[in-house]
């Protein structure tokens, strides 16, 4: 049988092709303009999008089955999602991240897909926003810098009301962050629940006055901190616990301005490959393994019919 193009690009290439794509965020037409000027190549655009997506499927069973494995274990989750667009559909582009391991889904913003990513094996402690698919999890923490930012805002409100409810709340979370902190350092001289119980007390009668406040933006805050009281000052049991979820946040940065860039992905294929090349990628670089000698030997090694090989451990 005669060799096509496809036969002819070796397991660095396509590598290379998927760094184009996903860490420089070039477009499959620039991939092949810079291909063709640079080295010579003359490749289709369908074998450029053909690279990507065999080098998804040859490390799908290393996120499938070791790195979800490992994250299900950790101690401590980082979780948000943000949209993205499939051939014009909004989607939701997921993330869970630890110290050493992070995975990413792209699906409906429903339970079902913390459910798949998560299931019923973790025990571990999950920081998340307010998400509702997100409070049946009993060992929740919500990021306490997200609602001082919407505290702070409503203080400067021109609405009398709603700037001091604003202000009442940034007071309460400044000081209970900087309890935390200060734990940090040393055996507080009193347990923070106790010292803060009657400053909570009073935050609580608050909020439950104001959930019905014809002020929206006052509304919304006040219901979010019922709905998910405990949530937030569980970090006074646990002062070791974070108090923000820049951890996520900073996880989907990348792939946030990727699709902006490239307006999403066209199809459940192309969003599976983004999910599976991405978690390997952020994972890679979180043990301080690269990405790309990593993904090469999963693809030479698939190509001679052999298991992907294991992600190793942090460096």
């Amino acid at each position: 049988m005669a060799l096509s193009e496809r036969h002819l690009i070796g397991a660095r290439l396509a590598v290379f092709i998927c760094a184009l794509a996903l860490r420089m965020r070039l477009s499959r037409r620039r991939i092949q303009e810079l291909l063709h000027d640079w080295l010579g190549l003359e490749l289709s655009v369908a074998v450029i999008n053909q690279c990507v997506h065999e080098s998804a499927r040859a490390a799908a069973p290393v996120v499938d089955e070791q790195l979800l494995e490992e994250l299900r274990a950790e101690v401590l989750v980082h979780a948000d999602e943000t949209g993205w667009l499939e051939h014009g559909h909004l989607l939701w582009l997921w993330v869970f991240t630890s110290a050493t391991t992070t995975v990413f889904a792209i699906g409906r913003r429903s339970r079902a897909v913390f459910d798949d990513m998560l299931g019923a094996l973790f025990t571990g402690w999950l920081m998340s926003d307010g998400y509702w698919a997100y409070r049946d999890y009993d060992n929740r923490v919500r990021c306490l810098a997200h609602v001082l930012r919407k505290a702070i805002g409503l203080e400067e409100s021109l609405d009398r009301q709603a700037g001091m409810i604003g202000r009442q709340l940034r007071e309460c979370l400044e000081q209970v962050m900087a309890s935390v902190y200060a734990a940090r350092e040393g055996p507080p001289p009193q347990d923070l629940r106790r010292h803060h119980a009657e400053q909570l007390q009073a935050l609580w009668r608050l909020c439950r006055e104001h959930a019905d406040s014809e002020h929206a933006k006052t509304r919304a805050l006040v219901r979010e901190l019922l709905n998910d009281w405990e949530s937030f000052w569980i970090v006074l049991d646990y002062p070791h616990l974070p108090l923000t979820n820049n951890a996520a946040e900073r996880a989907l940065r990348h792939w946030v301005i990727a699709r902006r860039i490239g307006y999403g992905t066209r199809n459940p294929q192309g969003s599976r490959a983004v999910a599976v090349l991405a978690s390997v990628i952020d994972t890679c670089r979180q043990r301080r393994h690269s990405p790309w000698d990593f993904l090469a030997e999963i693809l030479r090694e698939r190509r001679r019919g052999h298991s992907a090989p294991l992600l190793p451990a942090a460096a």
